[in-house]
């Protein structure tokens, strides 16, 4: 059974840093394309960040320059560094695999595109 579970959210004043990691688990395929996602209150589940098995990383025009992606191969954890947030990156952040054993990730995923999801961690950034 595939679980991702999201943790290392929180509040932070604007211009602040968090880190988000996304501890993975019984996935059976060795490529992969993962994502973060986030959702604020009454938007669109939005995509904002996307690793594949082979490192290649790509952001949402919002986020470039100030998130960083990675993953720990070792500990099946994968990380979102933000930072410089800004009161817009206020939402749930939620980590998803796609499930489709490739390591080809769609330039502009959707949410529809991933299987797995885990259940979310908060941030909110005040001005």
């Amino acid at each position: 059974q595939v679980q991702l579970m999201e943790s290392g959210g929180g509040s932070v004043q604007a211009g602040g840093s968090l880190r988000l990691s996304c501890a993975a688990s019984g996935y059976p395929y060795s490529s992969y394309c993962m994502v973060w996602f986030r959702q604020a209150p009454g938007k669109e589940r939005e995509w904002v960040a996307t690793i594949n098995s082979r490192g290649s990383t790509n952001y949402a025009d919002s986020v470039k320059d100030r998130f960083t992606i990675s993953q720990d191969n070792a500990k099946n954890t994968l990380h979102l560094q933000m930072n410089s947030l800004k009161p817009e990156d206020t939402a749930m952040y939620y980590c998803a695999i796609d499930g489709r054993a490739s390591w080809y990730c769609p330039p502009l995923p959707g949410r529809a595109y991933f299987i797995y999801w885990g259940q979310g961690t908060q941030v909110t950034v005040s001005s």
